[in-house]
């Protein structure tokens, strides 16, 4: 049942959170014009470096892609399969949480800038609807398999 239509959705999942951590979640716009681009792993200041103490949010969205990866090959246990994925929208949710964190902290450090969310910001998103559809397609199959259980 690997071919199952919520594994490709799990799929889609992994790459997604995959790409969450190397896209800029957002852009800080100084004053004077500067430009300080928020990544997973770390805010890259305008002139001066790397700040990476962002490293929280880079290790929600791979321990979200590990648990994605690993919730494909349980198709054969269905119901853990389901928890698996619940849990995985709450540790999305958790990124969410995580991410506004470091807003806040950022915004007191850079006071007076501007942020604008970026694309990888709104794929963890994704990801959670994609994890319900999932669920879905999973549900569907769990009530295929006792229908074909009644029968015989």
């Amino acid at each position: 049942m690997i071919q199952r239509i919520q594994s490709a959705y799990l799929l889609l999942v992994v790459v997604l959170m995959g790409v969450t951590m190397s896209m800029p979640l957002g852009l800080y716009v100084g004053q004077d014009g500067s430009l300080s681009s928020f990544y997973a792993y770390g805010l890259e200041l305008a002139g001066a470096g790397r700040d990476g103490s962002c490293w929280g949010i880079f290790a929600i969205a791979l321990l979200a892609a590990i648990i994605t990866f690993a919730t494909i090959f349980l198709y054969k246990n269905r119901k853990l399969q389901v928890r698996l994925t619940i849990f995985n929208i709450l540790v999305t949710l958790g990124w969410y949480a995580t991410f506004a964190a470091f807003l806040m902290a950022y915004n007191e450090q850079l006071a007076g800038a501007t942020f604008h969310c970026g694309t990888g910001a709104v794929l963890p998103l994704v990801a959670i609807i994609l994890d319900l559809l999932a669920i879905r397609g999973i549900r569907k199959d769990e009530r295929l398999v006792r229908a074909a259980d009644r029968l015989r």
